[in-house]
């Protein structure tokens, strides 16, 4: 599972992915760096799937991997490798601030997510979660809603 609190007191936004049965927490950027060089589980591509409501194929095409590589790995425990693992993790950010923006409604935030956008050159959000660039683009577009400056 993933979710985002803030820290009451301070009020510092905490990411968490739970994923083969362990927790990845992360409140920085360098605290993202230090997860991503470590690696975390080819499960959490699976975790993604089932947060942003789409089937695991879909999500596998988005890191370029084929189905039974992925299985195979999965069942084998393995690691994500750096560029995968960071993925993931803005993927789990943008998704959170997403529901975020959208008052926490999961299900009106994932149409959103699969219908096509004039401000992202008429691609959905979903379509452009394969590069990080793609995934900024997205949170800049979620920024832009948050603001009232509808996209």
């Amino acid at each position: 599972s993933i979710s985002r609190a803030k820290n009451a007191r301070f009020a510092v936004p905490t990411w968490k992915l739970v994923s083969d049965g362990k927790e990845y927490i992360w409140t920085s950027k360098l605290d993202r760096v230090t997860i991503i060089r470590k690696g975390i589980p080819y499960e959490s591509i699976d975790v993604i799937s089932k947060r942003i409501n789409l089937p695991i194929k879909e999500v596998l095409t988005i890191f370029g991997l084929p189905q039974t590589t992925y299985n195979k790995k999965r069942r084998e425990h393995s690691l994500l490798n750096g560029r995968d693992s960071e993925v993931v993790l803005l993927i789990t950010e943008l998704l959170d601030f997403g529901i975020e923006v959208f008052n926490n409604e999961t299900e009106k935030f994932q149409r959103w997510m699969k219908k096509e956008n004039a401000s992202l050159g008429g691609n959905s959000p979903e379509s452009l979660l394969d590069s990080v660039t793609g995934i900024q683009e997205v949170k800049n577009c979620l920024n832009r809603i948050e603001f009232g400056n509808f996209a």
